[in-house]
Order: structure tokens, then C-alpha cells, then sequence
């Protein structure tokens, strides 16, 4: 079993600030966000919900999906997100 990459989408809440970021450990990664253990974007607008992720098999297919995704508009990410998240639930409290 490879090493898997995620591109991720939070949410400060529903419709709210958004963040989209790239990582290889999930867990870790929310866990930053969710701790504010740097002063970050996230930190400041306390946007920690993970709403949304994506898995990719290498580093290049995430980080262009990372990019397509930033350069989208913003109702098209709050669509994204609610076609396999309706609720905006926080996802990282059912990850493995």
C-alpha cells in the first residue's frame, strides 16, 4: 500500500470562510488546523471544520487538483461541498 495525498476544503462553518490545502497525513493536518499551532489563515479565522478531501495515489495529481480548485469560484466549492457533504458535517471526526 503507497502513500496516499489529500486535497482538503475547510469551512469556518456552513457557507462560511473556506481553505483548501494539500497533505499527505490527514489526521496530522487537521489536527494543525483544528490546534492552531501556527499563525496561520486557519487560525485567524478560526476555519477548522474539514467539509470536504480528495485522495490521490501521487504528489502531482493532487497538487494540480489543489490548484484547479483554488482558482474556482467560490459557489462552485460550496457545490462541490454539498453534493457529498450536504450538512457540512466535520468530516475529520470520522476518519480512521
Amino acid at each position: 500500500m503507497g502513500k496516499h495525498f489529500y486535497v482538503y476544503i475547510l469551512a469556518s462553518r456552513k457557507h462560511g470562510t473556506l481553505y483548501i490545502g494539500i497533505t499527505s497525513n490527514i489526521h496530522r493536518r487537521t489536527w494543525e488546523h483544528k490546534s492552531k499551532v501556527t499563525q496561520s489563515f486557519t487560525a485567524r479565522y478560526n476555519v477548522q471544520m474539514l467539509v470536504y478531501f480528495e485522495i490521490f495515489e501521487d504528489p502531482i495529481s493532487a497538487i494540480a487538483r489543489e490548484k484547479q480548485l483554488k482558482k474556482w469560484k467560490r459557489a462552485w466549492k460550496i457545490k462541490l461541498i454539498e453534493d457529498k457533504n450536504p450538512e457540512w458535517v466535520d468530516l475529520s471526526r470520522t476518519l480512521i
